[in-house]
């Protein structure tokens, strides 16, 4: 079993890398460049390789959230 002290950075770590492939996922959307400020990005290169990630980003998001959520509930329970 890991300590408490390893378990609670882990679960942060996890929480960090939640909101930050949240966000990547929400500036790769499929609709975003149906929106005004899409179609001015979608003019770049590095926005077009990056949009092609989206799916990829989805796998790293959801494993992250599954091993948090798991990390949260035996290291610091279910409220009640």
């Amino acid at each position: 079993m890991l300590s408490a002290q390893v378990a609670t950075r882990i679960i942060f770590s996890l929480g960090i890398i939640n909101l930050v492939t949240g966000l990547l996922i929400f500036f790769s959307c499929r609709c975003l460049p149906g929106l005004k400020i899409g179609k001015s990005l979608m003019r770049h290169r590095w926005y077009q390789s990056f949009f092609k990630l989206h799916c990829y980003i989805w796998w790293v998001f959801w494993a992250s959230v599954v091993v948090h959520a798991i990390f949260a509930i035996i290291y610091i329970g279910v409220p009640s």
